[in-house]
């Protein structure tokens, strides 16, 4: 029996995207800063990291989409940050967004790190970017670069 993990290995050269959200962009800073940290440890070059910055969720979508039909890009980060309002607006946005995102994952067959944060206050938000819960844009930077090893021992 055989088992493979992106934990450890060789990472290919290229491109990594980072698409984030300016809405609530003191949360989504800091996860920019997370997954640049994340993708910085791992061997990433600043000058193959590549930050885009988007309004809101809703745009990660197609702008992932365009990053990925580039040929150097190798994966891409998408970090937002929908907090729950009074009305059901966030449960169309997250749903929408998260599927998007796992369809283009499908047919790109390039990893996408899923960093958009779907909490019910702003509380979680603020501990899920950095606080007690953890930095999500480290745990989607980390996804990609273990995907991205994982590619690399698959071809061989």
């Amino acid at each position: 029996m055989t088992e493979m993990t992106g934990i450890d290995g060789k990472l290919p050269s290229g491109k990594i995207v980072i698409i984030a959200s300016r809405y609530n962009e003191g949360i989504c800073d800091s996860l920019v800063r997370g997954s640049v940290d994340t993708l910085t440890r791992a061997g990433f070059a600043q000058d193959d990291l590549e930050i885009l910055r988007v309004p809101g969720a809703w745009e990660l979508v197609m702008v992932a989409a365009n990053a990925l039909d580039r040929k150097e890009v190798l994966g891409v980060v998408t970090l937002g940050c929908v907090i729950k309002g009074e009305t059901t607006h966030d449960e169309h946005i997250n749903r929408s967004v998260s599927d998007a995102i796992m369809q283009l994952g499908v047919q790109t067959r390039k990893p996408i790190g899923f960093g958009l944060l779907t909490c019910n206050t702003l509380e979680q938000a603020l501990q899920r970017s950095g606080g007690t819960v953890g930095n999500k844009g480290d745990e989607a930077a980390g996804a990609v670069v273990e995907l991205l090893r994982l590619g690399e021992k698959l071809k061989t």
